[in-house]
């Protein structure tokens, strides 16, 4: 047994470290029951040939509705995959103009405020 001393200067607080001699374990000794594997290696799911078919089935009828993405765990509706130039274009254009007519809307707002308060002011 090897038992290591802080070396001079250090915390003397801490416990010294203590080594053991390696313990040799047999090859041919039957593994313990308790082991997380001990009844050998578990089977890959298997699918049978109704399951298999039900998937297609469903698998058809999402790709004819345009929602193949359903059985991606996305909801109906959603864009799968990526744009083509155009689509990515149309939706630029739809932000320019949503921003274009929230300005607008702020401006008329404006407008409309200093319409009131130019007119309050020649009243008084």
């Amino acid at each position: 047994m090897f038992t290591a001393n802080p070396p001079a200067g250090r915390d003397t607080d801490q416990p010294a470290i203590t080594i053991s001699p390696t313990v040799l374990v047999e090859d041919n000794v039957p593994m313990d029951p308790s082991h997380p594997r001990a009844d050998g290696p578990q089977r890959r799911r298997a699918f049978s040939a109704v399951d298999k078919l039900a998937h297609l089935t469903a698998y058809e009828q999402a790709c004819e509705s345009s929602d193949a993405g359903v059985l991606d765990g996305k909801k109906p509706g959603n864009k799968i995959g990526k744009l083509t130039t155009e689509q990515a274009e149309i939706a630029r254009l739809k932000r320019e103009l949503e921003r274009a007519n929230k300005r607008l809307a702020t401006t008329e707002t404006a407008l409309e405020i200093m319409g009131r308060s130019h007119s309050l002011l020649e009243q008084l």
